[in-house]
């Protein structure tokens, strides 16, 4: 069994689900930091990945639920962020009145 390359898909699940949770309260900061613990994991497992043999069938069929529950995070970040990217956009376009 590859646990090596599993860990890190496992630990980048890991990450979307908490990116996930801190978006569903708000804590766009928290959501950024958890992007970047994932993009460098993510460069982890293609390091690995280029220096192991491919995945059994097994393996291939769990790495396949984990990059489902993986994109399920993804679509549902994305669809809590629009908002508040739309009123990023507004307010970089000056549409928006500010107070100070």
């Amino acid at each position: 069994m590859n646990t090596a390359l599993l860990n890190y898909y496992q630990a980048i699940e890991k990450a979307s689900q908490d990116m996930l949770e801190a978006a569903r309260v708000g804590k766009w900061d928290q959501v950024l930091k958890l992007e970047g613990a994932c993009a460098l994991l993510i460069s982890q497992l293609k390091q690995t990945a280029a220096n192991e043999k491919p995945l059994g069938s097994d393996e291939a069929q769990f790495k396949s639920r984990i990059m489902q529950r993986i994109l399920v995070n993804d679509a549902e970040i994305r669809q809590l962020a629009e908002p508040w990217l739309d009123d990023l956009d507004e307010l970089l376009a000056g549409r928006t009145q500010t107070f100070h």
